[in-house]
C-alpha cells in the first residue's frame, strides 16, 4: 500500500487531470477537508512538492493560487493512477458534480490589481469562455481599497459588464 502523501500527491493529479480548467487552492483543500483525508497544512505541502517535481504548475493572484496539471504530472498519473481507489474516485466524482458551476466560474473569471510605476493600482480583469478571453480589460485606480472592490464586483458582475459592452459596441 502507498504512503498517505504519494495518495494525496495522485488524487491531486487525478483532479486537475478531470477538468479542463485550472482548480483553485480553496477547491482542492476543501476536498480533502470535506471528506476527512487530511489537514489543510499537509494539503499545502503536497501542492508545493507537486509543484516541486514540476508535475503541477501555479497561478496566483492577490487572494487565490489556481494549479494545472503538467505533462510530466500526467505521464505520473498514468503510470500510477490505480494506486487511487474506486471509493475515492466517487468522492471527486460527487464533489466536482456539487461544485462544478462554482468551479467553472472561478476559471472564467479572474480578477488581480498591482502596483504602478505612477504609484497607482492597475487591475487587470478578464472574463474566459472555454479557456479563450472575451474580455481583457485593465482598469487604473487611485489606491488598494478600490482595486480590491473592483476586483470583488468583477467576480460577481463580470457577465452584465460583458452584456453592456456589447450593448453599446455593437450597436
Amino acid at each position: 500500500m502507498a504512503e498517505p502523501i504519494t495518495i494525496y500527491k495522485l488524487i491531486i493529479l487525478y483532479m486537475l487531470s478531470q477538468v479542463d480548467f485550472p482548480l483553485g487552492n480553496t477547491k482542492i483543500s476543501n476536498f480533502f477537508l470535506d471528506k476527512e483525508y487530511t489537514t489543510y497544512f499537509t494539503i499545502q505541502q503536497v501542492l508545493n512538492d507537486l509543484l516541486d517535481s514540476e508535475l503541477i504548475v501555479a497561478e496566483s493572484t492577490h487572494n487565490n493560487t489556481n494549479y494545472r496539471i503538467t505533462a510530466s504530472g500526467r505521464e505520473t498519473l498514468d503510470f500510477f493512477e490505480d494506486k487511487i481507489s474506486e471509493a475515492i474516485r466517487q468522492d471527486i466524482r460527487e464533489y466536482f458534480s456539487q461544485n462544478q458551476i462554482e468551479m467553472k466560474k472561478e476559471a472564467d473569471i479572474s480578477a488581480d490589481y498591482y502596483r504602478t510605476p505612477q504609484h497607482n493600482y492597475a487591475v487587470h480583469c478578464q472574463l474566459r469562455q472555454k479557456n479563450i478571453p472575451v474580455i481583457d480589460l485593465t482598469l487604473t485606480v487611485k489606491n488598494t481599497e478600490m482595486a480590491e472592490a473592483v476586483c470583488k464586483n468583477w467576480q460577481e458582475q463580470s457577465p452584465e459588464v460583458y452584456a453592456c459592452l456589447m450593448d453599446m459596441l455593437v450597436k
